[in-house]
């Protein structure tokens, strides 16, 4: 499936489903994305999408480490008392904790991912402090990005290699979560109006 996102001013977004998806489990869909235009505009483009490649939500690790030692103790095959779910819930939280802190910090600073939704469109921060799973923070990414985590896996396929040519094209892969980005494809059509992106979902491939 393959779709061209036009840049049209009076109507930056596309028809698809109104509501986000509410799946039992993640379903990682495969994409290419081809974007071409004049290359001092690519250029501006690529320089903006870089990013951690993260949204930096704030979790409530007091209520994780909770659900942990909950899981623990409801276990079927538990061989933990409830001091040792209590200790190995704790050392859960601090270890994730920890990671979280760490990619938090890169954002804004790593451009590591050469196409990130959030450098691009960012989240509010006071969607940002209702955490991943709140309804109304999965409601806004679905509004905004049209998909609900931070894209995985992106990787360029095909550099801009002319430097004398007028346009330039650049080709990327990614996976993300649930469906196609189409809205912030929309909106990057709309802001970006001299650049055109196309998509293309790999639907027979598995995550």
């Amino acid at each position: 499936m393959t779709n061209s996102v036009a840049a049209d001013p009076a109507a930056p977004e596309i028809a698809e489903p109104a509501g986000a998806p509410c799946l039992p489990d993640t379903d990682w869909l495969q994409h290419r994305l081809t974007i071409s235009g004049p290359v001092e505009e690519l250029r501006r483009f690529r320089t903006g999408a870089a990013g951690a490649g993260m949204i930096p939500w704030q979790i409530d690790f007091e209520q994780l480490q909770e659900d942990w030692f909950h899981r623990l103790m409801g276990a079927t095959s538990r061989n933990l008392s409830a001091q040792g779910a209590r200790i190995l819930a704790q050392q859960l939280r601090e270890a994730s904790e920890r990671r979280h802190g760490l990619a938090v910090a890169q954002v804004g600073r790593s451009r590591a991912c050469l196409f990130d939704l959030y450098a691009l469109q960012p989240v509010p921060g006071s969607i940002l402090a209702l955490g991943p799973d709140h309804p109304r923070a999965l409601a806004w990414l679905w509004q905004h990005w049209g998909t609900t985590q931070a894209l995985r896996h992106v990787v360029v396929l095909g550099e801009p290699r002319d430097q004398e040519a007028a346009e330039a094209t650049w080709r990327l892969g990614f996976w993300s979560a649930d469906w196609t980005p189409w809205r912030a494809l929309s909106v990057m059509a709309h802001n970006w109006p001299r650049l055109r992106f196309k998509t293309r979902s790999l639907y027979d491939q598995a995550a």
